[in-house]
């Protein structure tokens, strides 16, 4: 399926979005662990200029650790003002490269994960088309660098305002949204769901 005309949608949301941010909020910490406003915004332009070699010299200096790898680009971007993040952003709204990997289900899961681990410590929440949350629902259990698949096993996740519901076991239910966070190993939204499996998902993320 080829999702790259929601991955636009989405980055100009976002990017609209970046646009209302005071200084103060471009450094207020995210979801993301050790990472401000800027240093998300860094990490989802960061492979959008490379192209193959570039790629692979990333994964070299990041030793092929995913998160070292992330690291290695939020580091050359982070530097740059928010009126350059957010241009950069406008410039790739379609994504290349990494990002377009499966039809854009790469650039979508990205980006709209990340925006919500901006919006939701700034305490500015918003309504997310279900046609951009389904996939993303899917793509969070199966992409390898979330983990999503092992920290949701032995659980029944059902979205009560999508049609939505995956695995087997005991029963999580709740929106869309943070029912993505948790499966994507983010703290603090569990409370938002409910269900016998809730417990054992909560352990799983550490509270």
């Amino acid at each position: 399926m080829d999702l790259k005309h929601l991955v636009r949608d989405e980055r100009a949301d976002l990017a609209a979005f970046l646009e209302t941010l005071t200084p103060q909020q471009w450094d207020a910490p995210t979801l993301c662990r050790r990472w401000r406003v800027r240093d998300v915004v860094a990490h989802v332009v960061s492979y959008e200029e490379l192209n193959v070699l570039g790629v692979l010299g990333r994964f070299g200096k990041g030793r092929f650790s995913p998160s070292r790898v992330n690291a290695v680009g939020v580091a050359e971007y982070t530097a740059r003002t928010p009126a350059e993040l957010i241009e950069l952003l406008r410039d790739h709204l379609e994504p290349r490269g990494m990002t377009a990997a499966l039809g854009g289900a790469v650039g979508l899961t990205d980006a709209l994960i990340h925006h919500q681990d901006i919006r939701r410590p700034l305490g500015l929440p918003r309504e997310i088309p279900p046609e951009r949350l389904a996939p993303v629902l899917r793509s969070t259990l199966t992409a390898p660098v979330l983990g999503g698949f092992w920290r949701v096993r032995g659980l029944r996740l059902v979205a009560t305002d999508l049609d939505w519901t995956a695995g087997s076991g005991l029963e999580v239910r709740g929106p869309a949204e943070p029912l993505m966070m948790a499966i994507a190993g983010r703290r603090g939204v569990v409370g938002e769901l409910s269900g016998p499996g809730q417990g054992k998902l909560a352990a799983r993320l550490g509270g």
